[in-house]
């Protein structure tokens, strides 16, 4: 019994140990993308996308904790556009609009300071079809040992993923 109880711990080890170098063979980017078809015009979706006051409208995160602190800067839409946010459950960090092409793209740099420091990258696209819209949610980023582990579990796709699904649904329902 207590034979196999040390195969058993030293089997769990290996695969510890096997996962942990693994992902140091993991790219140093990541990127997490969802979209969806809503239908409405660029142009009616573009200020959920360019406008910080709007975009807090449908804001996934937000939602998770509407007694967040949150501070916009003298401009909110466009370029220079500022948001940042202060919050127990979902740590400290701002948004900055750095370059837009209205109404089909919104790049922004993400900044996070707790509960760990990133600095990555937001970018909104709007792609029309016919009477309807393709919006695609998108963060990518340098990724450092802890992202390339969450990677490999698949751990960062799934629960940032979702987050952006949700918020985009949410952006769905306030422009239909």
């Amino acid at each position: 019994m207590l034979k196999a109880l040390s195969y058993g711990g030293l089997a769990l080890l290996a695969v510890i140990v096997l996962v942990l170098i693994a992902a140091t063979f993991r790219p140093d980017t990541f990127r997490v993308e969802r979209h969806i078809t809503i239908a409405a015009s660029p142009e009616k979706l573009y200020p959920f996308v360019s406008d910080m006051h709007q975009f807090n409208r449908w804001n996934p995160y937000l939602r998770k904790d509407p007694a967040s602190k949150q501070r916009y800067g003298e401009i909110t839409a466009g370029p220079g556009g500022f948001y940042a946010w202060e919050s127990e459950s979902l740590g400290v960090g701002s948004m900055r609009i750095e370059q837009v092409q209205p109404p089909r793209e919104v790049h922004m740099a993400l900044e996070f300071v707790k509960p760990f420091e990133a600095h990555n990258q937001a970018d909104f696209t709007l792609t029309p079809q016919g009477q309807q819209t393709v919006v695609t949610w998108a963060m990518h980023g340098p990724a450092n040992y802890l992202s390339k582990l969450m990677d490999l579990l698949t751990l960062m796709d799934r629960m940032v993923g979702r987050d952006f699904e949700d918020g985009l649904q949410n952006l769905k329902a306030l422009a239909e």
